[in-house]
């Protein structure tokens, strides 16, 4: 999607240029990948003459929001809070980022419960 996102529209040939590069991967793969994003409704593909050219349907930012959002929704909702603590501590971050967050955390405590319930099956979790 970066390269789509990049070039705003751009050909399969022209992507697998690049992820050819730079990942070592097979025009087939990368076909396989782009099947699959048109599929999940990030991307789109239109025919011209001989050609597939791709844009993007959502932007890098909603992209990333829904993957990460997918991901939440796998978890324990007690667990969340340990996910972006580590996704946290491992990134470099700035000053103005960290302010970022805790104003968001900050403004979040005025309204969060005292706890957390867990949403899973009994036994899928440790928290039953």
């Amino acid at each position: 999607m970066r390269v789509i996102w990049t070039k705003e529209e751009t050909t399969s040939t022209e992507i697998s240029q690049v992820l050819g590069e730079k990942l070592n991967w097979k025009p087939s793969t990368i076909k396989t990948l782009l099947t699959r994003l048109v599929d999940k409704g990030y991307a789109v593909t239109k025919r011209d003459g001989k050609r597939f050219i791709y844009s993007s349907l959502v932007s890098e930012k909603e992209a990333f929001s829904l993957e990460m959002k997918s991901l939440l929704t796998k978890i324990c909702n007690r667990q969340v809070v340990d996910v972006l603590s580590d996704v946290i501590a491992e990134q470099v971050l700035s000053q103005t980022d960290i302010e970022r967050l805790m104003t968001q955390l900050i403004d979040k405590q005025q309204n969060a419960p005292s706890s957390v319930p867990c949403q899973c099956i009994p036994g899928q979790c440790r928290c039953h």
